[in-house]
């Protein structure tokens, strides 16, 4: 039976992960875990703890809890979690010389008495009195909320989404579940506080929220944008524990579709509005522009090439026949190493004859990629995201060329927002290569495109090899197409090493299942020993490129992807061993849970989100900050932490943005990236690549995922480990067709 506990945390014994094991000051000893921040934080605290006693065989008796609460001063919760410009210590200084009844009267009224006490200038009293203004009128959400347990992170984050709404508390009150319409609160959080709020587990409000995180998260999850209607009733009793309920979910359907919120289509398909309204837009939208003639441009093409000294292959020279013979919209599809980029250049070229150079823009996803075809073709670029956020309060961008560049990772919400955006006088070439990775969320657009043929489309199949010594992009389409390359041979810019098990099926048959764990467990070790043999021979070039404050050069020099986050060859273990090589000094550090970030370090952005930022430019000179939309798996350098205001600072250069993140944000939106996911790499590009190879990722090896990680190579790429699961992944075809509602329509 649950037991109740009382009392002051007065020493942590042992802390890991978020689990300890504290003694309170009446000498009882308690374990479990605290997920809020970190464990040093809650030394001397008073809580309130749930669980059971047990006995432990090197701490003797404890309490093993299940929940604690800390039970804060309620002012100092809120100054200290919500206002910004309060640091615990002066929040707890404040309180204890004002009172904090006073204390409340001088932020309402007198806040400029707050000058007089050491610690405060003006700049740090403007952001409190600003933020205190915002949050002030919140204080009730936090007494209405505070005895559901609600953490100090997700009551920052509700009161931060409905300041500006009437009646906070009653709108909550009275239909919980429209917490899930704020960012990072899913239906699962928002379901906790309703239950804990007395909300029956049938209640229509709890089936209908429910339905539709289930079926956007499946969605998103899957990469589908419409689901058979018999998986989200199956997805559903897997969520909410029922069993038998169809006709209830058929109900709660009819009245989602009804509201417009679902749309239900032929075949027993149910889809997100969401989602089907991009999809029906990209539709609609390609058969207008596949319909329309741009009258052409050039009368000889032959002599245009040969004017502007342009050398192509039969492929290429048919996507430019196609622009010139009248059409708006192109599709160009190639395969690594089959001149996208020269094909490209030629029909910007061949465009630039009617069109002026400001007037054709291109773009890609990452800011990197968008530097490339920048690069390559000579032509304005910028990122997708920059593009909307520059045009934001226009109704359409003002080019007559626009060109999107790695079209295989734009999900189809982003797709059909950036189209949305281009005239339809606007002529639109889009490239991709459908044997990378499908994107990362809803909808396969790419692909669906090929399958359809809505518009005229061309496929570059014919490799360009620049030199009989780099095999990079032979590699990469052997492995395409299933076959295994000639991997073992020497070349410039790859090369295998192999550490493999010795006598590994003789091993299994002899072997417990455990000490066969061992011997794997060793072989992946081995496997990082020959990594960091890399690392050692590449550390001089890196830090001088960093050193030299080339930021973007140093963060794309040398990058090791690998498939998988856990396990011993998983980014997480990586990233803490690759710190310590690359960043093993740092003048400052911060400790989140169990992740160290130091200053210097390389860090990925891990959600989209609003985040206050500035442009390099702006940050330099001291410019007012903005919310600008931070995109997962964008790369940073960790360039400023700010121990008063518990700040740490992200320079991102290839979008040019400089990122503030309080330091209860930090392991919520960053991660280290000496190691990152081949799924967060895609459009990305690095001189030097290293990947691991076991057969502990098995399950993620197949063709799509190797093409892509070996494509990320600029210059040079490395794979280390087991050759037998290297040549057992190149054989592998993953199926990537997805349900979409283009293919439905």
């Amino acid at each position: 039976m649950t037991q109740t506990l009382i009392g002051q945390i007065d020493k942590i014994l042992f802390e890991e992960d978020s689990f300890f094991i504290a003694v309170l000051k009446s000498g009882e000893k308690i374990s479990g875990n605290y997920y809020e921040s970190d464990v040093s934080h809650i030394k001397g605290s008073a809580v309130t703890l749930h669980g059971m006693w047990e006995e432990h065989k090197k701490y003797g008796r404890s309490f093993k809890f299940t929940s604690i609460k800390v039970n804060q001063n309620e002012l100092f919760f809120f100054l200290n979690k919500i206002i910004k410009g309060f640091t615990k210590k002066l929040s707890a200084e404040l309180i204890e010389h004002f009172g904090a009844e006073e204390l409340v009267e001088i932020l309402d009224n007198d806040i400029e008495k707050l000058l007089e006490f050491k610690g405060i200038k003006e700049k740090r009293l403007k952001k409190i009195q600003t933020s205190w203004k915002k949050f002030r009128s919140m204080r009730r959400l936090g007494e209405f909320l505070s005895p559901f347990d609600v953490s100090s992170t997700l009551l920052t984050t509700i009161a931060t989404a409905m300041r500006d709404v009437d009646e906070p508390c009653s709108r909550i009150k009275d239909n919980p579940y429209i917490l899930t319409s704020i960012n990072s609160i899913g239906f699962k959080r928002a379901d906790e506080l309703a239950l804990k709020m007395g909300i029956e587990k049938t209640d229509e409000h709890r089936i209908a929220s429910a339905m539709d995180y289930v079926l956007l998260n499946y969605c998103e999850q899957q990469g589908n944008s419409c689901v058979d209607k018999n998986i989200l009733f199956r997805e559903l009793d897997e969520l909410l524990a029922f069993e038998n309920k169809e006709s209830f979910y058929e109900a709660i359907l009819v009245e989602r579709v009804g509201s417009g919120e679902i749309v239900q289509m032929k075949n027993n398909r149910v889809s997100p509005s969401k989602l089907y309204d991009a999809e029906k837009f990209i539709y609609d939208d390609f058969k207008v522009r596949a319909k329309k003639d741009n009258g052409g441009f050039v009368k000889d093409i032959e002599l245009f090439l040969k004017e502007n000294e342009l050398t192509l292959g039969e492929q290429q020279k048919e996507a430019v026949l196609k622009i010139n013979d009248g059409a708006s919209i192109l599709f160009l599809v190639g395969y690594a190493g089959t001149g996208k980029s020269t094909t490209s250049k030629t029909i910007l070229d061949l465009l630039n004859t009617r069109y002026d150079k400001k007037e054709i823009m291109t773009c890609a996803l990452s800011g990197i990629a968008s530097q490339r075809i920048a690069d390559t073709t000579g032509y304005e670029s910028a990122t997708i995201q920059s593009l909307l956020v520059k045009h934001e309060k226009n109704d359409t961008f003002p080019y007559g060329v626009v060109l999107i560049d790695e079209a295989s990772m734009i999900n189809s919400t982003l797709f059909a927002k950036v189209v949305s955006k281009i005239s339809k006088n606007t002529i639109l070439i889009i490239v991709g290569d459908d044997a990378q990775l499908p994107p990362i969320g809803a909808g396969n657009i790419l692909s669906d495109i090929l399958s359809l043929e809505l518009v005229p489309i061309v496929k570059l199949t014919k490799i360009y090899r620049q030199h009989e010594d780099q095999a990079i992009k032979l590699i990469a389409n052997d492995i395409r197409v299933g076959r295994i390359p000639e991997y073992r041979q020497k070349y410039d810019d790859f090369e295998f090493i192999e550490v493999n098990i010795q006598n590994y099926y003789a091993m299994k048959n002899s072997l417990s299942n455990d000490e066969l764990r061992d011997v794997r467990e060793q072989n992946s070790t081995n496997i990082i020993v020959e990594i960091l043999h890399l690392v050692v021979s590449s550390i001089e070039k890196a830090r001088y490129r960093l050193n030299n404050k080339l930021i973007k050069e140093y963060l794309n020099y040398f990058q090791v992807i690998t498939p998988m986050k856990g396990g011993t060859l998983g980014t997480q273990n990586l990233n803490k061993v690759l710190q310590e090589y690359f960043n093993p000094n740092p003048k400052k550090c911060i400790k989140k849970g169990n992740k160290e970030f130091r200053l210097m370090d390389k860090v990925v952005h891990t959600k989209n989100e609003n985040m206050t930022s500035w442009s390099g430019d702006g940050f330099k000179e001291g410019e007012d900050s903005n919310q600008r939309r931070i995109y997962n798996g964008m790369s940073g350098l960790l360039f400023k932490i700010d121990e008063d205001e518990e700040q740490v600072f992200v320079f991102y250069p290839n979008e040019d943005v400089v990122v503030v993140y309080d330091y209860e944000e930090v392991k919520n939106y960053l991660m280290l990236s000496y190691a990152l996911t081949i799924h967060k790499v895609q459009g990305m590009e690095y001189d030097i690549v290293v990947i691991p190879m076991s057969f502990s990722h098995f399950i993620m090896h197949n063709t799509k995922l190797i093409y892509t990680a070996i494509t990320r190579a600029k210059h040079k790429c490395v794979i280390i480990g087991e050759n037998g699961a290297f040549e057992a992944g190149c054989r592998k075809f993953e199926a990537t067709r997805r349900d979409t509602v283009l293919l439905e329509l």
